[in-house]
């Protein structure tokens, strides 16, 4: 499994990092315009591609603590942020790199989000993000992490949340079932409790609002077409795949379907991008 999702967020890096709404990134870098250093805690961090997308736009001194509960990714994440280094040195437990005139630090931390205080006082967060991770997660959880920031003014940068829009070119009869079954299957469980799935994006913006947050929430979409040929295939799959374990008497249907659309010339994914600052 954790083998499938490290292919799986390699596969997707480029895009996400494509796909970032540039009117956002640029208020998160006018945020912190100035700051010599900055720390961020990076939760459900995968293998380091928030790191890698987010790194450009901040202080050239940078300490990232990076949280994920697969010691799989954590580990492939300190083998990825090596080779994208110019220059990389493990101190103890820890990596120093160099990359484009920054110094960046990054600790590891394998700990389950479900369990995990959400008190990041311990390692001086100034900054907490997250990568397509907010649409898994239930509302209390999220409360849970809205409240903990707020408790300490902490800024909050969470990118890439599922809106529930999707698109393929050529359309299909199908496309409108499976993708309805599809965000039904994003409402399930996904470790935090019933998931948020395409309404993340307005439940943060809400929680942001009531704590007193100054926040901008905007579209991030892929937009893929021949070039990302590999990803459309292992979407429509993922889709399809989805769809049929809500509607089990389809999953013929659905897989036909994802044969037929996995040739598609364009597909659209909905996003959003999130950024909360007291």
């Amino acid at each position: 499994m954790s083998g499938f999702a490290a292919d799986w967020l390699a596969l997707r890096e480029k895009v996400d990092h494509a796909s970032r709404n540039p009117t956002l990134a640029a208020r998160v870098r006018a945020h912190f315009a100035g700051r010599d250093a900055l720390t961020i805690v990076d939760l459900g961090c995968g293998t380091g591609s928030n790191l890698r997308g987010l790194a450009p736009d901040l202080p050239p001194r940078q300490h990232w603590h990076l949280i994920d509960g697969d010691a799989a990714l954590l580990q492939r994440a300190r083998e990825t942020l090596a080779d994208w280094a110019e220059e990389a040195q493990a101190d103890g437990e820890r990596l120093r790199l160099r990359r484009d005139g920054r110094e960046i630090v990054v600790s590891f931390e394998r700990a389950d989000l479900t369990r995990r205080e959400l008190d990041f006082s311990a390692v001086g967060a100034e900054l907490v993000t997250a990568a397509a991770l907010l649409d898994l997660v239930s509302e209390s959880w999220l409360e849970r992490l809205v409240a903990a920031l707020a408790a300490v003014k902490l800024p909050l940068y969470a990118v890439l949340n599922y809106d529930g829009e999707a698109e393929w070119q050529p359309a299909d009869p199908l496309d409108g079932r499976v993708i309805a079954a599809f965000n039904r299957h994003q409402r399930g469980d996904k470790g935090f409790g019933p998931a948020l799935g395409p309404a993340s994006s307005e439940a943060l913006a809400q929680l942001l609002r009531q704590h007193g947050y100054r926040y901008g929430s905007l579209t991030s979409p892929w937009v893929l077409g021949p070039s990302e040929a590999e990803l459309i295939r292992a979407l429509t799959d993922g889709f399809a795949q989805a769809a049929g374990e809500i509607e089990p008497e389809r999953q013929p249907a659905f897989a036909a379907w994802a044969k037929a659309q996995a040739g598609a010339q364009k597909v659209r994914i909905g996003h959003r991008d999130v950024f909360g600052h007291l």
